[in-house]
Formats: structure tokens, sequence, C-alpha cells
């Protein structure tokens, strides 16, 4: 039987252990996994593209387990009371090929890219950063949140949405949790005084949500929000002036801020900067910029820290995944009716 970890028993799962806690747990196993990098089977993720959003597929493995994650990025949905990204995710044994953890991944991606987000800005960000501008207060925002205090300490939000309910349910969700929550006006506002910048929407048009002169010596900025080809939200003079980190350079090139860029624009994978091949931030004033769109290597690490905290729990239950009978080559007698005998 495959273990089901399903909506309700991640929401108890994270209830349980405490957001926080499971960023920082997952934070560690991404970076352990981001480590052996090489090992990972890696390709762009398998997309299809339609005017309303996209619909993806997510697959790697290490050669002993496989991984795949299936997600949409529909920015319309929250008009007709849906969510804008939905997703699930499976790991499977490589040898057998069979399916052995089945995960809801909705909760569990915002996890993922906030505890990526906190590895990238841990390497890039000054040591001394202790201010978080969140532009984009949609799903992700407590989430990054709440990774970055996790990793970094941060506790002071300064936060803009053109949606000024959204802005208003962050400070909600986040300052009973201890966070110092400061509601923007603008843009600007936002940003005066930040240490790291993080731009999270969700509009797959390419604007500019962070001008190069709101960008001052010494920021991190951590691009995360939903991307896509044809989808941006830094100037690209930021990124001219800026040492630029990426996952998955081939991915990132088709879908990330890189794509306003010539093709040879030199930017440096996370994975080199962690395992010490390639410099991070090299002086305090350079300005470093974490071009994220998420990777399936770091879907593979969020699927298995959910397997390794929940195993033996009672927040899994078993799914009849596979067709399994007597008799492996008769996979007929399943449905067939046995004529009479005599």
């Amino acid at each position: 039987m495959t273990q089901l970890l399903d909506v309700a028993n991640m929401a108890r799962w994270i209830r349980r252990d405490g957001a926080e806690r499971i960023l920082v747990r997952m934070v560690g196993r991404l970076e352990a996994d981001l480590r052996r990098w090489e090992r990972f089977e890696k390709i762009p993720r398998i997309a299809s593209h339609t005017p309303l959003g996209v619909i993806e597929l997510m697959p790697t493995s290490d050669g002993e387990t496989y991984s795949v994650k299936y997600v949409n990025g529909h920015p319309s949905n929250p008009s007709r009371g849906l969510q804008t990204v939905t997703a699930f995710g499976v790991l499977a044994d490589v040898d057998t090929g069979y399916p052995t953890f089945l995960a809801e991944m909705t909760l569990l991606t915002a996890l993922r890219t906030a505890a990526t987000s906190a590895l990238a800005a841990r390497a890039l960000a000054r040591p001394d950063s202790r201010t978080l501008a969140l532009l984009g207060a949609g799903s992700q925002s407590e989430f990054q949140a709440l990774a970055l205090r996790g990793v970094l300490g941060i506790e002071d939000l300064r936060v803009f949405d053109i949606d000024a309910a959204a802005t208003e349910k962050v400070r909600r969700n986040l300052e009973p949790l201890g966070f110092r929550v400061h509601a923007a006006a603008s843009v600007d506002e936002a940003v005066a005084g930040a240490d790291i910048i993080t731009t999270c929407t969700a509009d797959k048009t390419r604007a500019t949500i962070l001008r190069a002169d709101q960008v001052a010596p010494g920021i991190h900025v951590n691009a995360i929000g939903g991307d896509c080809p044809g989808k941006t939200e830094l100037d690209p003079a930021i990124l001219e002036r800026a040492r630029v980190v990426v996952e998955f350079t081939p991915q990132t090139r088709i879908e990330g801020e890189i794509q306003q860029m010539a093709a040879d624009f030199p930017v440096t994978e996370l994975w080199e900067v962690l395992a010490g091949t390639a410099e991070g931030r090299t002086r305090a004033e350079e300005v470093t910029v974490f071009d994220s769109v998420g990777f399936a290597v770091a879907d593979f690490s969020a699927l298995c820290c959910a397997r390794e905290a929940t195993a033996g729990s009672d927040l899994l239950s078993e799914v009849d995944l596979v067709a399994e009978p007597d008799d492996p080559k008769d996979l007929f007698s399943l449905v067939g009716v046995r004529a009479p005998v005599g």
C-alpha cells in the first residue's frame, strides 16, 4: 500500500510540530540535498500553458528515490474563490517503480518555497540583516516570514500589497506570533530600511514590481513570485548590478527574472555557493539576487522531510494505488469472470 498524507493531516502535522520548526528542519534537509546536487537527475519542468495559467510536472531522482510534483499556477483563481496554486506529489522506489508516498503539496509547496528562500538568504544576505520587506501579501507571505525568522532571526516586517485586505491578513496572522508588522502604503515605504526584499506576486505578466533605484547597496532580494515565460517582477537594471544566484540555470533562463537578459548573462547556482565552489556575497555593499522559480530537488527534499517526520504516526493513511494480483503476470484475474467448470 502507498502511504498518504492528505490535506487534513498535512495541516495537523504543521500544527503539531509548528511551521517554524518544520521550516528550519526543511532548510537542513534541502541544504544536505543541494550539497549532493550532482547525484540528481535534472530537467526543466514540463509545462502546459494556457491563457489562464499553467500546469506543470516537476520530476527528479537521486537514483534511489524518484519524486514528481503536479502543480498549477492560475492567478485569476482567487476571484473565483479558488487557490492560485495547488499541488500534490509522489515518492517512488527506483528499484521497483512502486509509489511509496503520496502527499498534498499546496501547503507543502508553501513550506518548500519558504525554506528555499531562507536557505538562499542565509547564504547571500548580510549576516546582520534584521528587516524584511514583503512585496506581495498572498499565500506565501506568512511562510516566508516564519522561515526567515527561524533561520536569520528576522521579526521586523514591512509589507505592501495593492490589496490592502491582503496586507491586513498578514498583520492579523503574524503579529500574534511575535512579529512587528508595518503595513506600508507603497513599495518605497516598504523597502525603506529593509535588509532583505522578497517579491512575491502571481500575475503572469512582465511587470516592474521593484525598480533599481529602490534597491539600496547591501540589499538581498528574493525574487520568488510564481514564474513562467513572460512573467517578471524586477527591473533588469537590478540584475545588471547584482550577483544573481539561481536554482537550475536551464529552467531559470526560461521562466525566471533572467529571461529578460542575454542568453550568456552570468549566474551562479545555489548549490555551488553552498558547496563553496562559487562565491556568494563578497562585500557588505554588494546587491545579491536569488532568482527563484522553484525546482524539483526542493520538492524531493520537502516530500522526504514530510515522510520522515510523519512516519509511524496516525497522520498517515494507506491508499490502494497499485493493482497487485496474486500472480503478477495475471492482471486480468482482478476483473475476469471464471467460466463454470463441467
